[in-house]
């Protein structure tokens, strides 16, 4: 007999293989990556997912490689989602705020939506990755199903986390958003490049990174180009300036720019690709460096396959996120995309230590947390 428990109470009992249903914020790639890295892992072991809720952003498709590597029903739903400023391409918080109210009707419309198909799924459990609006549905209409969050963002409530200097008002509403996401959750499972101890007051598991299997078995070298991922395709102007400047380096960058072609060619040393999850796994693997918005799952990619990174932060959780790796060793921090930085760091990188083992353990930390029946049991 297996369980799905959280303390002392008893929420799901199954001889054979569970029933999920996945919730995945659809901004940027992290969470869209790590829910494919379960479902992998949850397929393996015998489990079921049935369908995936997305939310959706008028900024940004939802990429092929998603829809290819998930092979399931696909839903979209209306949900908050982040608003940058076109001039800066920075992340304003009050803007966004602002733009999320005057939508809110469509919210309510979306509750009701995930709350019905979480009833004509009849999984076991749902499981939330990081989205506000599962969070919102258990608190005021909350389904019988218990569901649990991934998120590597719930290690913001971890006791043991270490914020950057930041402004003290963004840090408390990035906690607040990320609390109601996980409202009446029944664990929180906190993806961390490193070990901490769990926190049983809060269900709070502490887990290595979702890494979907194929990064496990790239082989990697060092090549002469510089391989990057910018999450408002408006940096583009500015990687194409530097290229100008610096006309001898090759840069492979990508981006989920609207209607965009698979390959934009700027010239022999610049291209802009689509997102595309095995080209970019190989464009990671030969790479010499790394450059990054400073999301966390492309963040581990690199500390994985021991590329040196540079972080551009665009808002306050990824300032959080590239702080976090910054002193794991995993690269450097900048303001903008100065890629001279990088290439001037990078005699100095050195692997992250135990990185590479505390990632391969990930699905054994899985398997043991969510208490479900293994491969080999």
């Amino acid at each position: 007999m297996h369980l799905l428990t959280t303390g002392k109470n008893e929420l799901v009992k199954n001889n054979r293989g569970m029933k999920f249903l996945f919730v995945v914020q659809g901004e940027g790639r992290g969470h869209l990556t790590q829910s494919i890295a379960l479902k992998n892992m949850l397929v393996k072991n015998g489990h079921e997912v049935r369908a995936v809720l997305v939310g959706k952003s008028k900024r940004r498709e939802l990429p092929v490689f998603f829809m290819e590597n998930m092979n399931l029903p696909i839903y979209r739903f209306d949900s908050p989602n982040f608003l940058p400023l076109s001039r800066n391409k920075k992340t304003n918080i009050w803007v966004t705020i602002i733009y999320n109210l005057l939508k809110s009707p469509r919210y309510f419309r979306s509750i009701y939506f995930i709350r019905q198909q979480i009833r004509k799924s009849n999984v076991d459990v749902v499981v939330n990755f990081y989205e506000m609006m599962i969070g919102l549905t258990y608190a005021l209409f909350p389904p019988k199903t218990p569901y649990i969050s991934v998120a590597h963002q719930y290690l913001f409530l971890h006791p043991e986390y270490k914020f950057p200097p930041a402004n003290r008002i963004e840090l408390k509403m990035l906690k607040f958003f990320t609390c109601i996401t996980c409202l009446r959750s029944t664990k929180i499972f906190a993806l961390s490049i490193d070990q901490k101890e769990n926190v049983p007051r809060r269900r709070m598991v502490v887990v290595p990174p979702l890494l979907r299997s194929e990064i496990f078995d790239l082989a990697t070298e060092e090549g002469n180009y510089l391989h990057g991922y910018i999450l408002n395709s408006n940096y583009a102007d500015e990687i194409i300036s530097y290229q100008k400047e610096n006309p001898s380096i090759p840069l492979h960058f990508f981006w989920d720019k609207r209607n965009a072609p698979e390959k934009t060619v700027i010239n022999d040393y610049l291209t802009f690709h689509s997102l595309n999850d095995k080209l970019f796994m190989k464009y990671m693997a030969g790479c010499k460096g790394y450059v990054t918005t400073a999301g966390f799952e492309s963040v581990c990619e690199a500390m994985y396959l021991e590329k040196p990174t540079l972080m551009v932060p665009t808002h306050i959780e990824q300032s959080c996120n590239a702080y976090e790796a910054s002193l794991a060793g995993a690269g450097i921090v900048s303001n903008r995309f100065d890629l001279d930085a990088l290439i001037s760091y990078l005699p100095t990188y050195k692997q992250v230590p135990g990185f590479r083992l505390w990632a391969q353990q990930s699905e054994t930390y899985w398997m043991k947390e969510l208490n479900l029946p293994a491969e080999n049991d």
